[in-house]
């Protein structure tokens, strides 16, 4: 039985609840994915959202930027006692992704809103874009939820704008998590590191090639973090059940720094494949006549996903692989707050990695 609470104005008012039902909104990616599952784990009801079915879940099948079809959905969710919101809808012009991303978050609560569900509490997910790195700012490390913030467009923003303004006459709040580069074993999503790495990483075994670094010297040599996906499942959990966390924000991070010079070498050691030192590459451009040769490898050890362009987000790989400056946050204000989980981000990726081979969506070599 989960303990929980509900809240009525500015009165905290304590529940029991038998089993919360918990909607998660783009539950086919790398966050709401390892967050539904971990709340089934945890004996909860959950239902998943979003424009594909989730195996082995309720799900509800809906184009956010429709408001019309998407109020009409969730008439089957109107029991909903938490939203984990990690819908993405990406565009390369900033206002656009902004106002889209926006638009889609408000469309799902006014259907909540509209079927009159128990809303207690939202919990939505927010990345490092929130401090400006994507724009080319040095961000002041280890960065802290309570740095000003910079020029909009930004989409974390203009969601967050949204929910201040929804909760502020509602009976509800919300929980704002900010994971870094998540870690998980979701196949098909274009922002998992683990999959850039791991096809990278075979197809240099294919070339006969070392391992070699994509990125740039000072890239491999820089601080940087992870989020393993269940590490955040788990903070998702207990941001939505907590109640001294609602109405703030967390950082939340495996809790340890790296360089991609050893984490590197850890992964030619796991993978069994010579590493050499980096040469920077444009993955987008020079990874786009791969795929025939991923096409073989596909066939020759039955995978999951022959077409390369489906599996891999070489774009990301790109801005990971470029990023010239220390990359770390500040963890502590979560830890005050009681969730205090860490994970050696080594063993993380070299989990995920080995999670995927055992999916077939990578290759398992003996070597």
């Amino acid at each position: 039985m989960s303990r929980l609470w509900s809240y009525s104005g500015s009165r905290r008012e304590r529940t029991i609840m038998t089993q919360p039902v918990a909607l998660v909104a783009g539950a086919n990616g790398i966050i709401g994915n390892a967050t539904a599952q971990e709340l089934r784990r945890q004996g909860w009801k959950v239902r998943t959202l979003g424009r594909q079915t989730v195996a082995d879940f309720d799900s509800l099948t809906v184009d956010l930027t429709d408001a019309a079809s998407t109020r009409e959905a969730l008439a089957r969710a109107r029991d909903t006692t938490h939203l984990f919101y990690a819908s993405l809808s990406p565009d390369p012009d900033l206002a656009i992704e902004a106002n889209r991303n926006a638009g889609m978050l408000r469309h799902l609560l006014d259907g909540l809103g509209a079927v009159n569900a128990p809303l207690q509490r939202v919990v939505i997910y927010q990345g490092f874009k929130i401090y400006g790195i994507h724009l080319g700012a040095v961000v002041r490390t280890p960065a802290r939820e309570n740095d000003p913030p910079h020029m909009p467009p930004n989409l974390y923003m203009a969601q967050e704008e949204v929910l201040r303004a929804y909760a502020g006459r509602a009976s509800w709040d919300y929980v704002a998590l900010r994971p870094d580069v998540v870690v998980g074993d979701v196949i098909g999503n274009p922002m998992n590191i683990a999959l850039v790495v791991g096809v990278f990483a075979e197809i240099s075994r294919a070339l006969g090639i070392p391992l070699r670094f994509p990125g740039t010297e000072r890239a491999y040599r820089q601080l940087v973090q992870f989020t393993d996906a269940g590490l955040l499942a788990r903070a998702s959990h207990w941001a939505a059940i907590t109640p001294q966390a609602g109405g703030e924000t967390f950082n939340v991070t495996n809790g340890d720094v790296f360089r991609w010079e050893r984490m590197w070498e850890d992964v030619g050691s796991h993978l069994g494949l010579a590493v050499a030192s980096p040469v920077p590459l444009t993955l987008t451009r020079h990874m786009a006549d791969k795929g025939p040769l991923w096409r073989e490898l596909a066939e020759r050890h039955g995978l999951v996903e022959p077409d390369i362009a489906r599996l891999v987000g070489w774009g990301f790989g790109d801005f990971i692989f470029h990023t010239e400056t220390d990359v770390i946050s500040d963890v502590n204000k979560i830890y005050r707050f009681g969730f205090s989980e860490r994970m050696d981000s080594t063993s993380s990726l070299m989990g995920a990695l080995a999670r995927l081979q055992e999916r077939k969506a990578l290759p398992t070599v003996i070597f």
